[in-house]
């Protein structure tokens, strides 16, 4: 059995889609236990696997994170860190403030002795469906190249045990191929990778070739990884946007429309990013998934999954025995 906590009050649809989506989870996985922390006057669900913990404060998404969890101890988000930092659960779930959630797991959860800086990760979808894990993608805006190293070994375990990836390739995202390519960090980052016999690393790789599978893990600094993961957020919903405008703009394109109507629906579910949960705070002592804070009640479906896979591959054990000192 794997106990999961779930913060019920963040997000911006909460608490209706997280209740939702842990009534789904519930019914899907038989052998999941669920702790949710939350307001009792807006709880409705009743089942004999899943706890309910009344919360008298709440985090809101413009909270300052470290005075919000210092301050505000019985929040839904704070009591959930604390269920994992106990082991009462095994993990935790949330689509609550970034920052907040990040500090929580940081001053709360704790990191993994001899990580220097935990990541968040997140997988992406790429043209083949293969998918590939996407690190930092905002936990550090700053980053030394032994900080990236520990992410490449941080990201192979992920790889592995999470996606079933063998032998992941490692690359690192930079201005081009070329071993010589880039900034200081990017040039120190390159040379400690290319040493290390734990991990498979390929070099250097364009931000253009990421949805063409250029590797399995890609690895980057917080700041850039951020921008990137927003603009690709971005441009798909214009994509989108400019198709579905395209397809209703006469006659003639909406006869199109409907003949490949179950193509387009086969490539929007291929690159949508709620079937991929949410993201994850590698390094801390504990799972903890960050999901978007505008996920849908099938987006903080694929986060719970998410966790209670990680949970059963013992990921966090495995980078206590592989990274941890």
């Amino acid at each position: 059995m794997v106990k999961i906590a779930i913060d019920m009050m963040g997000g911006d649809d909460a608490p209706q889609i997280v209740l939702d989506a842990v009534q789904q989870a519930i019914k899907d996985f038989q052998d999941l236990e669920i702790i949710l922390f939350g307001d009792e006057k807006q709880y409705t669900l009743n089942h004999e696997r899943i706890e309910f913990r009344h919360c008298t404060e709440e985090i809101a998404m413009d909270d300052e994170p470290v005075r919000a969890i210092k301050r505000k101890k019985d929040s839904s988000m704070v009591r959930m860190a604390e269920a994992v930092k106990h082991g009462e659960a095994a993990g935790c779930v949330s689509a609550g403030n970034t920052g907040a959630l990040m500090s929580s797991g940081l001053f709360i959860v704790g990191r993994i002795k001899g990580v220097a800086r935990p990541a968040l990760v997140v997988t992406l979808p790429t043209i083949s469906g293969k998918g590939f894990v996407f690190m930092d993608v905002g936990a550090n805006a700053d980053a030394k190249a032994e900080h990236l190293l520990q992410y490449a070994q941080l990201g192979h375990i992920y790889a592995q045990k999470f996606r079933g990836v063998h032998n992941p390739s490692i690359g690192l995202l930079n201005i081009g191929t070329e071993a010589a390519k880039g900034n200081s960090l990017t040039k120190n980052a390159y040379n400690l990778m290319k040493e290390q016999d734990d991990i498979n690393f390929k070099g250097n790789v364009e931000a253009k070739g990421l949805m063409e599978d250029v590797a399995d893990v890609v690895v980057t600094d917080g700041y850039t990884g951020n921008m990137i993961l927003k603009n690709l957020e971005g441009t798909a919903k214009s994509i989108g946007k400019m198709f579905k405008e395209t397809l209703l703009s006469n006659f003639k394109n909406k006869i199109a429309g409907l003949l490949i109507k179950k193509d387009l629906k086969a490539v929007q579910t291929k690159m949508d990013y709620a079937e991929y949960g949410g993201s994850v705070l590698l390094g801390l002592d504990g799972i903890v998934v960050k999901a978007h804070g505008s996920s849908s009640a099938k987006a903080f479906y694929s986060a719970i999954r998410q966790a209670k896979i990680a949970a059963e591959e013992k990921i966090v054990e495995t980078m206590r025995e592989t990274v941890g000192e």
